[in-house]
């Protein structure tokens, strides 16, 4: 669809309020599941930048100085009114990311679980306190924030995500940048707007739109501490190393290839609706999503014979109405998905169910592209080794546990990984031996909950700092060490030696 001047254009939100670019450059903003454009979304440019980072600067000092008990009250209140109208929220993300409205409902409420460890914020920045370490001497800590810190966040999970930062990064006393995705940006703002309403001072959060010349105005920007990101692996290693560069502390969330190992033992009727829950949800546009079936034969036919039936039920649409599964996020991203199905056929690989030529409950002008499973898919193959980010579950066969673990372990990723078996024997070896930073057992996507952390091993995760939980909480934290001596009335003279205790 060609630019349309009647369009509306998302504005950033800076210091309290809707603030409209001081540039020219927008882009548009889908409906996946109609495949139209409905509105541009505004691009920052320097002036932009400058502006969403100068307005954090100045609320910090008075956000960082308000009591903890203000603070945490207003952090409450957000709470009620994020769960009161998250109905209205899943609209929105349905309507610009595709995903069925149940689906986004389960964003939030995990969303919802970040927010709620927040309310509890008071405990978890606590200091020490030492006395008497030496006469009459005491030390003690003071946590304090860092300042402004930016959050750079993806498509997939437009109001989970920026939640996995925003409520830490506020309770913990920091003022926010949020630079959500363009592609589904407007969850950025409703967030922002509800803030408000909590009470929130203008300029504690702001959100500014973009694209590169928005992420590098942040990583660059002396102003801003710390910078939080989740994406794909080359832009997570991209925003670290800058970032590092410039100073700053950095979280930076990579891409996946996530194994679920399944032990000849498995109850495979729960590790075929496992695969189908972890492979096609969301439309398997998430880093948690499994992608591969390593099936330790004599198992692989029947699971597979399993997972094909239920794949047979699985309603594709409109997120809006009665489905299991959406669109993908833009046509240019179906198109990328689909061509590793014929990636696998040229790679010798059995496609056993192809979701191109699929029947959907929505629009013919969507983005779709239907659930699909590869089978004997060679761990040489693009299809294997890449991050496909989409509805397409290929499956690996293997004549031993020892040999499923070494494919996990010696992949590049180690986000997430799921072992289905009903030995604890084997499950507890497992969870030993794999080099990944989330394991599920008979769980097929092990994310943590909000007071455990988020995060992956090797090319999933750069810098030391995972997500959410007590690491999100030392991440936008530092800690002061106070050394105070009261004098005693008694107290005199002099030595020059070095101090000793």
């Amino acid at each position: 669809m060609s630019h349309n001047q009647e369009l509306p254009i998302l504005s950033h939100w800076i210091g309290g309020a809707e603030s409209p670019s001081a540039g020219e450059r927008t882009s548009p903003v889908f409906d996946p599941a109609r495949g139209i454009e409905t509105k541009r979304v505004a691009l920052a440019n320097g002036a932009d930048i400058e502006a969403a980072i100068s307005s954090a600067q100045k609320a910090f000092p008075a956000w960082r100085d308000l009591s903890i008990t203000k603070r945490q009250q207003i952090i409450f209140r957000f709470r009620e009114l994020l769960n009161e109208r998250k109905g209205e929220l899943a609209e929105i993300i349905t309507s610009e990311h595709g995903k069925v409205v149940s689906d986004a409902l389960g964003e939030i409420t995990r969303g919802l679980e970040v927010v709620e460890l927040a309310t509890g914020f008071p405990h978890l920045i606590k200091g020490e306190h030492s006395e008497n370490v030496s006469s009459g001497v005491d030390v003690y800590s003071t946590k304090g924030p860092l300042g402004v810190v930016g959050i750079i966040s993806p498509f997939n999970f437009p109001a989970m995500v920026p939640l996995w930062f925003l409520p830490i990064a506020i309770a913990a006393g920091n003022a926010v940048v949020l630079k959500p995705s363009e592609k589904d940006p407007t969850a950025a703002n409703w967030l922002a707007a509800l803030f408000s309403e909590a009470g929130l001072p203008d300029g504690v959060f702001n959100v500014l739109h973009g694209d590169k010349e928005a992420v590098d105005g942040l990583l660059e920007h002396p102003d801003v501490k710390a910078i939080s990101f989740v994406g794909s692996t080359p832009i997570a290693q991209y925003i670290y190393e800058t970032a590092a560069k410039n100073g700053k502390r950095v979280q930076a969330l990579g891409g996946a290839k996530n194994h679920m190992l399944v032990l000849p033992d498995a109850d495979l009727d729960l590790t075929a609706d496992a695969a189908i829950n972890a492979g096609f949800g969301s439309a398997g546009e998430r880093c948690m999503a499994i992608s591969v079936v390593v099936a330790v034969e004599p198992v692989a036919d029947e699971l597979i014979e399993k997972i094909t039936s239920r794949m047979a039920t699985l309603r594709i649409g409109d997120g809006r109405r009665n489905c299991d599964m959406g669109p993908l996020v833009t046509r240019q991203h179906r198109d990328k998905v689909a061509s590793y199905i014929d990636v696998a056929i040229e790679d010798g690989a059995k496609v056993v169910v192809d979701g191109r030529g699929i029947n959907v409950d929505g629009d013919e002008n969507g983005f779709w592209l239907g659930p699909t499973l590869i089978d004997d898919v060679p761990v040489t193959s693009r299809v294997y080794t890449e991050e496909i980010f989409g509805p397409v579950l290929a499956v690996v066969r293997v004549r031993s546990y020892e040999e499923g673990l070494d494919l996990i372990n010696n992949g590049a990723f180690g986000n997430g990984t799921a072992i289905f078996t009903n030995d604890g024997g084997a499950a507890r070896r497992f969870q030993n031996e794999v080099e990944v930073g989330m394991v599920g057992i008979n769980v097929p996507i092990p994310v943590p909950v909000a007071y455990y952390s988020f995060g992956g091993f090797k090319d999933s995760i750069f810098g030391s700092s995972k997500a959410y939980g007590l690491q999100g909480f030392q991440f936008y934290t530092r800690e002061k060490a106070i050394t105070s001596r009261w004098l005693d009335p008694s107290h005199g003279g002099i030595n020059l030696g070095f101090p000793q205790n």
